[in-house]
């Protein structure tokens, strides 16, 4: 209807919006980055192209390739480097030092650096407890197989996470999934290169215990122990699973082999090289804490959205068997209560009322005649006055109005300026002669049975509004067919919940009837917010009056047949519906009936109209995200379970309109694409509202689907 000469609705918060986003990838992506291939992997192949040079594969296990040339050292006898793998971990890792300090001995931790962001303060302990780090890369990547970029880059990242951690770098790394120096492939010895050109010390190890396989304590204290006396480097882990088998073996191995004399120390004391540990710079000191901060951060948000991934997954869930559940209930209402009005007008033979169809119309001059002519031509057998109300319009709507009440004895054409469609109603509400009011948008074309049907139910003096039945006329399009589809499943199936639950909250402006005592009670239609007909609607509720839900007034509209123009309808309603919420609050709080429709309406809006919507991209981002880091499986299976739901409700609500099926072969695209437009149109209403900016009118551009002259439809294929 008219445009507002307020304030524009702003557009900074776009970029609110997009840094909003970014942020939540970024997070995301570190959190995947950081965790998504994290552990001993005992689906691990080894490279086994080639081997390493004689030099390394017959030396120590210590091995320095600095200046290209390998050098390797051994440890002295009855001399035990002890060393650990893949933490630390919040569980074993604290239980081995623990058990390292009863004994008094030492061992080094060669750590993943994401698992460092995690629990700083557990190699912060290590550090102050005599223990020495080493480098396990940042996610655990196999080195012979990755990029000599990728190799730098994970080795910097545990760098800086040590720095944040500790106030340390180290100069020992342990290649993942390496082990005793003859079993070094041609590629793994390349990855050992690398790693000594960025000036690391690679340690290897002389007994792998794989305690990682947990096969009992005895068999991993066995293959920890040395032959003869030997020195030795031993290879534990204290992450990566259960670690219990490890700590109780540790205990004994130490109890056991301190008393044949054996010393327990680090891996630099043991073979007398200098202190792996060094102080970091103050700038790797700074990076390295906005890097644990920002992994910890990001481990919080991944922990959220997957609790707010199931909220919304129960909701959904549950309003999907719900809706059907309360349609079926609804049905078998009307069917009651249809025999009921039958055998009393079969007593009582009475005599439907007149009425009065009120059209507002502000530019509609593409499809005004059509609407009358759809009017008129009604099967209803009492008197029907229609009465056009032109807003001001600036196109031929007057002209077209004029010649319609030149043409037709029962139309009525009155002018009034410019001033929004309620102000039209309202004018044309005064100027109406009969009690039962019929509301219909410019746009809109009605069958022959519309108007008899849609009154009907104002049979009952209890009913002060009924809700007609909207259908998509231009539905031939990819758009169209998506909005017919959100009209027969949301809400259809809502109105039916809705009537059953007796909390109504929108008559929709292209087809209502009311009652006038009913308007008249509410003091009319109000200007206070954009969707006037959900403001009315509530307000007749609170005032005691029942509004139900007729699916056989049908009415045909014409939806908007581009995205720009869906997106400027959809943001006009979504944001007066947040205004009409906002203005009837208080029905919350109340007695009677208006209590009754508030706590079970406004609850239900906010929840499945408002939170759930702000909350589906994120949930929809994090189940992409789950797909790629998460088990793909259990993700997958969770998207097939809601989308056969979701097939299964709307075949049931298609059922219920009769219409046909064949129009589901939309909606994997709707899910794509069209569900996340009407996403993004809630969060700008609710940014828009909560900065307090004021939303014009919206002015929908007509396409002229109902040409003068055009035969009315009585079922649009699809």
């Amino acid at each position: 209807m008219a445009r507002e000469k307020g304030r524009r609705d702003p557009r900074g918060h776009w970029l609110l919006l997009l840094l909003g986003a970014l942020t939540l990838v970024g997070g995301l992506l570190l959190a995947g980055y950081a965790h998504g291939v994290v552990g001993e992997s005992t689906q691990h192949e080894y490279s086994k192209d080639g081997s390493a040079p004689a030099a390394v594969a017959d030396g120590g296990p210590v091995v320095n390739l600095s200046d290209g040339t390998p050098k390797s050292v051994r440890a002295p006898r009855r001399t035990i480097a002890l060393t650990f793998d893949d933490g630390p971990d919040p569980r074993w890792t604290p239980q081995i030092l623990d058990v390292l300090r009863r004994h008094g001995a030492h061992a080094t931790f060669f750590v993943i650096g994401a698992h460092v962001a995690d629990h700083p303060d557990i190699v912060d302990r290590a550090i102050r407890e005599g223990n020495e780090i080493g480098s396990h890369t940042y996610t655990h990547i196999d080195m012979a197989s990755s990029s000599p970029w990728r190799i730098r880059f994970e080795l910097d990242l545990t760098q800086r996470a040590l720095a944040g951690a500790a106030g340390i770098h180290t100069r020992l790394i342990r290649m993942p999934y390496s082990s005793v120096p003859d079993g070094l492939s041609a590629p793994e010895y390349r990855a050992a290169q690398e790693a000594g050109r960025q000036g690391y010390v690679v340690a290897l190890t002389d007994q792998d215990t794989e305690d990682w396989k947990r096969p009992g304590v005895d068999k991993i204290v066995q293959a920890a122990t040395p032959r003869k006396g030997a020195g030795a480097v031993l290879m534990l882990h204290d992450s990566g699973g259960d670690r219990s088998q490890t700590v109780r073996a540790l205990d004994v191995l130490l109890t056991r082999l301190s008393a044949k004399g054996y010393r327990f120390t680090t891996l630099s004391q043991a073979m007398r090289l200098p202190a792996a540990d060094v102080p970091a710079p103050t700038l790797d000191r700074v990076t390295g804490t906005a890097l644990i901060d920002g992994q910890r951060w990001s481990d919080r948000l991944t922990g959220w959205l997957g609790i707010l991934f199931g909220i919304a997954g129960v909701l959904t869930t549950l309003r999907l068997f719900a809706l059907p559940l309360f349609a079926h209930v609804h049905v078998r209402r009307v069917r009651r209560e249809r025999r009921r009005r039958a055998r009393s007008q079969h007593a009582t033979g009475n005599v439907p009322p007149p009425v009065s169809v009120i059209v507002p119309a502000y530019n509609e001059e593409v499809g005004l005649a059509a609407t009358v002519r759809s009017l008129i031509a009604t099967d209803y057998p009492a008197p029907i006055e229609v009465l056009i109300v032109d807003d001001g319009s600036t196109d031929d709507t007057p002209v077209i109005g004029a010649r319609l009440e030149r043409e037709f004895a029962n139309v009525r054409f009155v002018r009034r300026p410019n001033g929004g469609k309620p102000a039209a109603l309202n004018t044309g509400i005064a100027h109406a002669s009969h009690e039962v009011l019929v509301l219909v948008d410019g746009d809109t074309v009605f069958q022959r049975d519309t108007i008899g049907n849609l009154v009907r139910p104002l049979d009952d003096p209890r009913v002060g509004a009924v809700s007609g039945n909207t259908k998509v006329a231009n539905r031939k399009g990819l758009i169209g067919r998506w909005q017919h589809l959100e009209y027969v499943i949301g809400f259809n199936l809502d109105r039916r919940m809705f009537d059953v639950l007796e909390c109504m909250p929108t008559v929709p402006g292209a087809i209502g009837a009311f009652r006038r005592a009913a308007l008249t009670s509410v003091g009319g239609l109000s200007t206070e917010t954009l969707a006037e007909d959900t403001d009315l609607t509530m307000a007749i509720c609170r005032a005691g009056w029942r509004v139900v839900y007729e699916e056989t007034a049908l009415a045909w509209t014409e939806a908007p047949s581009s995205l720009r123009q869906l997106w400027r309808q959809r943001y006009r309603w979504c944001y007066g519906t947040l205004q009409a919420m906002w203005k009837h609050k208080r029905a919350l709080v109340q007695r009677g009936r208006s209590g009754r429709f508030g706590r079970r309406c406004l609850p239900y809006l906010a929840l499945f109209q408002v939170a759930l919507p702000c909350l589906a991209p994120v949930v929809d981002l994090f189940a992409v995200y789950g797909v790629f880091v998460m088990n793909p499986l259990t993700v997958a299976g969770s998207w097939v379970a809601f989308t056969v739901a979701q097939a299964a409700a709307a075949t049931y609500a298609l059922r219920l309109d009769g219409e046909r099926l064949r129009t589901l072969w939309v909606m994997p695209l709707q899910q794509i694409v069209y569900r996340q437009l009407m996403y993004l149109v809630v969060i700008q209403s609710l940014v828009t509202a909560v900065l307090g900016a004021r939303l014009r009118w919206h002015v929908i551009r007509r396409t002229g689907t109902f040409a003068e002259g055009d035969p009315l439809p009585s079922r649009v294929g699809v």
